[in-house]
């Protein structure tokens, strides 16, 4: 493991401003005991998927707040977004924040949110390839409708921080071929007639394709999120879990999804979740061969979403205790961590 991220998905249940402020609150957290990312992901209308619909404007209040940690979006839904308004509010934020801004992107979504934007699941797509495509070429310095219009302020040193998610072997030969980072979700749909097969078993092929499609000198930059809930004792830990998990289970129910069985095992193997103790984590974990490929690894606790004390706690004890068992080293002072805390 290179590099260490943490992810918040703002869920709590609580107002919005609460939300903004308990984020706010593990991110910084995260700082302290050493992560190298913080990611959060867009999502609009829709209070129980994400509760953030503007992360480039979250991002600007925790970028004032923090003086390390590197800021991602994972994902901004691009296809719902004016193309050179994002390239602006990067751009912008990215100089505020010191060059600590990650732009992750991707079409997915829930299906009626594309309906406002006058997009469907079937065109998202196609307004994905353009957007990000105008995107580009406004960071590349490229003229814009016009020959007097140019993006100010330029920033060409995103380009080298655009990532990009993908369920498919197709897209991430896309996405190396592009030179852009490769997103992994924690979890994702598997076929129809192997729904037990291993997360690993379906990422690998894409990190294959990936790799394989990435042009010459291009550094590999994959980024696996994965589902980690860590907490002192293991039992408390599976306690905690069951209400998030089984609300999990029926929204994908509701959805049309089938999940196999109703026990809390059978929901941890359905949604990919690692939990427990610090040596039930780290032995979950080693069971996941994409873990070893990966440059980067970002932690969330969607879809357990234990109370914000507890997502503190498990911070710490992945930055001590978990992390360190795949290689990780704090880029802080140790000594000034335990200090601090």
């Amino acid at each position: 493991m290179k590099r260490l991220g943490f992810f918040t998905r703002l869920l709590d249940k609580t107002s919005p401003r609460e939300r903004y402020r308990l984020a706010t609150a593990q991110i910084l957290h995260a700082e302290k005991w050493g992560f190298d990312s913080a990611w959060i992901a867009q999502h609009h209308f829709h209070e129980q998927e994400g509760g953030l619909p503007s992360p480039l404007l979250f991002l600007a209040s925790v970028a004032a707040q923090t003086s390390r940690i590197r800021l991602g979006t994972a994902i901004i839904t691009l296809p719902m977004e004016n193309a050179i308004r994002v390239a602006e509010d990067a751009a912008v934020l990215d100089l505020l924040a010191d060059h600590r801004i990650e732009l992750g992107f991707g079409s997915g979504g829930t299906a009626t949110s594309f309906l406002p934007f006058d997009l469907t699941l079937e065109t998202r797509g196609d307004a994905f390839a353009t957007q990000l495509e105008t995107l580009l070429s406004a960071w590349r310095g490229e003229t814009l409708g016009h020959a007097d219009n140019r993006l100010y302020p330029a920033a060409p040193q995103l380009l080298d921080r655009v990532w990009q998610a993908t369920f498919s072997v197709q897209g991430a030969a896309r996405i190396g071929a592009a030179g852009h980072g490769l997103m992994l979700s924690r979890t994702q749909p598997r076929p129809q007639v192997q729904p037990l097969l291993p997360l690993d078993d379906i990422q690998n092929p894409m990190i294959d394709a990936y790799l394989a499609a990435l042009p010459a000198g291009v550094e590999p930059r994959i980024l696996a999120s994965r589902t980690a809930f860590v907490a002192d004792d293991g039992a408390e830990a599976r306690a905690l879990a069951v209400p998030g998990l089984s609300q999990q289970a029926a929204h994908h129910r509701a959805a049309g999804h089938p999940i196999e069985g109703s026990t809390l095992d059978d929901y941890i193997a359905a949604f990919d979740v690692h939990l427990g103790s610090p040596r039930q984590v780290i032995a979950s974990l080693r069971q996941d061969s994409v873990l070893v490929r990966a440059t980067d690894i970002s932690f969330q606790v969607h879809s357990i979403d234990p109370p914000h004390h507890y997502i503190l706690r498990s911070i710490e004890l992945l930055a001590s205790a978990v992390a360190p068992a795949f290689g990780w080293r704090s880029p802080t002072d140790p000594l000034t961590v335990g200090e601090a805390s």
